[in-house]
């Protein structure tokens, strides 16, 4: 009986074993047909199949041509490979004098605009505003200098970065100052008629218009370039805070 018993479980599954010492005969044969030996296989259950064979053929070229596109899309130039280019070099036939006054012009409407009522009253809030200004096109003057040698340079901003001014001189020479240690004069006349000097016209014009321009009563300010060692667009959304300074 003992042999016969051993041969019979021998030729039964093992789970048909293991479910006859839990179940009875008939449970332990439906459990063994309906949730094992008919038990559905799914190879890939988390993905469906296509509703349409047509429809799966347009996305996957759609993502063919997307990634295509995403591949031939030049990559913007790091700051090196811009430099190396020379995008940020003036030509030498550029660096004149009065190829950069309708810029100034341009930019002191709009230091007039952004500092409004208080061009005539000045104060912490001219201060902060005048901090935060895009210094691109500025007549900017150095009144004090770590190096004696930069006292009295005079010109328009041609390039406002984080540590230096780039100036065109009167002399059309272009001009490196750096902001650490240098204090800045800034002149910004009230009335807004003022006239740009052409190269076509004669002396006595161009000193009448001098003379003019010396007139205006203007607002003078005088700025710190250690205070706004950033980049022009980083200072826009900066906030300034009246605090000691060791240098004043």
């Amino acid at each position: 009986m003992e042999s016969t018993s051993q041969t019979s479980s021998r030729s039964q599954p093992i789970a048909a074993v293991l479910l006859s010492r839990a179940h009875d005969p008939e449970e332990t044969k439906r459990i063994l047909t309906e949730k094992i030996q008919q038990r559905p296989l799914f190879l890939c259950p988390s993905s469906p199949p296509p509703s349409d064979a047509r429809a799966a053929r347009r996305r996957e070229r759609e993502k063919k041509r997307l990634s295509r596109k995403k591949a031939l899309k030049p990559k913007p130039l790091s700051a090196n490979e811009r430099r190396k280019l020379g995008l940020y070099d003036v030509p030498r036939s550029g660096q004149k004098y009065v190829l950069f006054e309708p810029l100034h012009q341009l930019w002191l409407g709009y230091i007039r605009e952004i500092l409004g009522n208080e061009i005539h009253t000045g104060g912490e809030g001219a201060a902060s505003k005048l901090t935060s200004a895009d210094f691109h096109g500025a007549e900017v003057e150095v009144v004090r200098s770590g190096c004696v040698s930069r006292v009295g340079l005079k010109g328009i901003v041609i390039k406002d970065s984080r540590f230096t001014f780039e100036v065109v001189t009167r002399r059309n020479r272009r001009k490196l100052v750096p902001k650490e240690g240098t204090v800045f004069r800034i002149e910004v006349p009230l009335a807004t008629g003022t006239a740009t000097v052409e190269e076509g016209q004669s002396d006595e014009n161009k000193q009448q218009q001098q003379q003019t321009k010396a007139e205006q009563p203007k607002m003078i300010f005088e700025v710190h370039g250690e205070q706004f060692q950033f980049r022009s667009a980083d200072r826009a959304n900066k906030k300034f805070r009246s605090h000691f300074s060791k240098i004043l």
